[in-house]
């Protein structure tokens, strides 16, 4: 029996993963990849919600939105922490690491147009977090990250129930009814984007062969749209899925994926897209992606040319 063959066995059986000795190269490749991509994303769900969080109806809900970006820069702080912990460079990662390269979901590099798109992000993004990350609290094999995900999970869930309070009142108004189901049509397929390529087309099992992740993508979706398309239907708010009776589970209405119009923040329903089309659409990234990611590390090459200047 080879060395991968014996961790996955051990791991399958029980055994929790504390130090860099206890792990074969391929787990601590894919835990690596994994984090970084966790990483990534809480830190660049940040600018984003920058761009409309003074838009807030009231002061309560202004700091509301300010902790929850500061929630989210402590989420990424936890995955790169353990990252260094792995022997990462993460200040190459975090100043150094050019825009393209960060693997944040394409969502993110689109910047929010009003409070009601805030509120949206919430309840739909950080579902697909607390989605996520949920599942890898209930399973992960790495211990150190599972006893970190018992503060993250609690704050993810505070996110999208402050999500679904905003649009909940939102549905109460009529002249914010129609804004809402406007950021709804946009982001719901989007959210939907987070949980990556279908389970046919999956290439690599190395997260579930090691269980840093305990669900496939597919059934990652299911449960987020287990969650999030009750709760829309509850308010009144249209999204493209349903629940089929025979099938038991919920599909899709529409095309996924399909076209995005990025300047218009549009799906075009009408032309089905491949995986292989959307990913190359996330590679391409978005219209914000050099801004944002630049928003993240300026104070740190600020402060280097300062630290040049007087010394």
């Amino acid at each position: 029996m080879n060395k991968s063959s014996v961790l996955q066995e051990k791991i399958q059986s029980g055994f929790v993963v504390e130090r860099i000795e206890d792990m074969n190269e391929e787990y601590l490749n894919a835990l690596k990849q994994t984090l970084l991509i966790v990483g990534d994303t809480e830190l660049l769900s940040v600018p984003p919600l920058l761009t409309v969080y003074k838009q807030a109806p009231s002061l309560n809900q202004k700091i509301t939105a300010l902790a929850i970006i500061q929630d989210e820069i402590g989420h990424a702080h936890i995955a790169f922490r353990l990252l260094k912990d792995l022997g990462v460079d993460t200040e190459e990662l975090l100043y150094h690491r050019p825009a393209h390269k960060w693997k944040n979901p394409y969502a993110f590099d689109f910047p929010l147009s009003n409070w009601l798109e805030l509120g949206v992000f919430n309840a739909f993004f950080d579902r697909a977090g607390y989605t996520l990350l949920g599942d890898a609290f209930e399973h992960t094999s790495y211990g150190p990250w599972k006893r970190a995900l018992v503060k993250v999970d609690k704050e993810e869930l505070f996110h999208l129930r402050n999500g679904e309070i905003i649009m909940r009142q939102a549905m109460e108004q009529p002249e914010t009814r129609e804004l809402l189901q406007k950021a709804v049509d946009w982001m719901f397929l989007m959210a939907l984007e987070f949980f990556g390529v279908a389970d046919e087309l999956k290439s690599r099992s190395a997260q579930l062969d090691y269980k840093l992740k305990g669900r496939t993508n597919d059934q990652l979706r299911q449960r987020w749209l287990a969650s999030a398309v009750p709760f829309c239907e509850s308010i009144g708010v249209k999204v493209p899925a349903k629940f089929d009776e025979a099938a038991q589970k919920y599909v899709l209405t529409v095309p996924f994926p399909c076209k995005f119009d990025a300047e218009k923040k549009q799906w075009l329903t009408d032309q089905p897209d491949t995986w292989e089309g959307a990913i190359q659409r996330f590679r391409q990234r978005g219209p914000e992606n050099q801004r944002f990611v630049a928003r993240i590390q300026q104070g740190f090459h600020s402060l280097a040319q300062l630290r040049e200047e007087v010394g």
